[in-house]
């Protein structure tokens, strides 16, 4: 098993890969509530982690009081951190839920969402199951939505089927940001732009597997 608490700690290192794509993850959250209509905005993270990304984020955010977040995270100490951090940091509209994030009912009553972050979690599926959560995306996603993923493009490079499979569930790409050359990380961000139904699993099939820690 894969310690979750001790990887997290790779985002404290200057200069780090994962320090550059959280970054630029946070980057385009902060533009994503730029220019978000007035009103409430909800947002969704699977496998979020500890929530570095939405923490670094809300609290500082003109918009941040108005965000109702989940962050949905399997791992109980990192889990834990992240409820701890939102408490400290006054955030009352975030909810962690420590629970499977591949399982759609462990969210469905948050559905749909406005903000949708897949950050770390593309790198460690199968193909079939990144595409089966892009099919599924507009069935979680709210019209005009914004889905913030990330991707390396280490061979074999899935990032041209993602963006591809986005377009064909109608989203709009925003932005894909190519960060280093090193370990070739990528952020893409992707707006849906026409309402299609969303092709969700079985209900007892999840969204995604992890097979590997190769974010």
């Amino acid at each position: 098993m894969e310690d979750w608490v001790a990887w997290h700690r790779l985002y404290d290192e200057p200069g780090s890969a994962l320090r550059a794509r959280l970054d630029r993850v946070t980057l385009h959250l902060r533009a994503t509530l730029d220019q978000a209509p007035p009103g409430p905005v909800r947002l969704l993270s699977l496998c979020a982690g500890q929530g570095r990304d939405v923490l670094e984020v809300m609290p500082a955010h003109p918009r941040g009081r108005d965000v109702s977040a989940i962050l949905v995270e399997a791992d109980t100490e990192n889990a834990r951190l992240a409820r701890q951090a939102a408490d400290d940091a006054g955030l009352s509209g975030l909810l962690v839920r420590e629970a499977d994030a591949s399982v759609i009912a462990n969210f469905a009553d948050a559905l749909p969402v406005d903000v949708l972050l897949l950050a770390g979690i593309f790198g460690n599926v199968s193909a079939a199951d990144i595409k089966q959560t892009i099919d599924a995306a507009p069935a979680l996603c709210a019209p005009g939505a914004t889905v913030i993923w990330t991707r390396h493009r280490r061979p074999p490079d899935a990032t041209r089927s993602i963006r591809s499979w986005f377009a064909v569930g109608g989203f709009e790409e925003v932005a894909f940001d190519q960060l280093d050359s090193q370990y070739l990380t990528s952020v893409g961000v992707h707006r849906l732009t026409s309402r299609r139904p969303g092709k969700l699993p079985a209900p007892e099939r999840p969204l995604f597997t992890f097979a590997s820690h190769n974010c």
